[in-house]
């Protein structure tokens, strides 16, 4: 299986960014989610597997974009052999916390995909932050109608990796074990996929 990496924004994306710490620290996602799919790039290389970033571009690359470079490696390696990851930080209203895996709407695959990474996030981060399940259909993904998981022809899931308007949350991401933790899970999760 060929693992696919999407590390969303870019640096021209309005906002997508943490407040200004009171230390001054600040987390800005586009720079933060590119170190992250380096990561998880590397790690899964040290294991062997088969892993793109589709953006290695730090501008801000159009959803259509990144959806047909998605859809020309499925077209050369064959749909059913590619799993997409979109990686992301959530924000709301800087109190809101937590962990979430999106797919798209209604099950197939990626429902399968997510529930793998969902209880890998839980083993990991569980119990430094929440986890947040979308358990209406009965499993914990959220069933989102996202461009980068509904115009993607493989399996597609998207992280959100915490609340980088929470305090708490963005100072976790931005430490050194924080980040280590979010890659982690990333790459655990595909070592586990590819052995089922």
């Amino acid at each position: 299986m060929k693992i696919l990496l999407d590390n969303g924004h870019g640096e021209n994306t309005p906002g997508k960014r943490s407040s200004v710490w009171p230390d001054g620290s600040q987390l800005i996602e586009w720079q933060y989610t590119r170190e992250i799919a380096m990561m998880v790039e590397h790690m899964l290389r040290k294991e062997g597997v088969d892993v793109e970033r589709i953006v290695r571009e730090n501008l801000d690359i159009p959803l259509r974009e990144r959806c047909r470079r998605v859809n020309e490696i499925c077209k050369e390696v064959g749909t059913q052999n590619c799993l997409l990851i979109s990686i992301h930080c959530n924000a709301c209203n800087g109190n809101a916390r937590g962990w979430e895996v999106h797919t798209y709407l209604g099950q197939n695959k990626s429902d399968e995909y997510a529930t793998v990474f969902w209880y890998t996030a839980k083993e990991l981060l569980g119990s430094i932050t929440k986890m947040r399940g979308g358990w209406s259909d009965g499993d914990p993904d959220w069933d989102s109608n996202f461009a980068i998981l509904r115009d993607t022809k493989c399996p597609a899931l998207l992280t959100e990796n915490l609340f980088m308007d929470n305090e708490e949350d963005c100072r976790f991401l931005l430490s050194s074990e924080g980040k280590l933790a979010i890659a982690t899970l990333h790459a655990a999760a595909v070592l586990k996929i590819l052995k089922l």
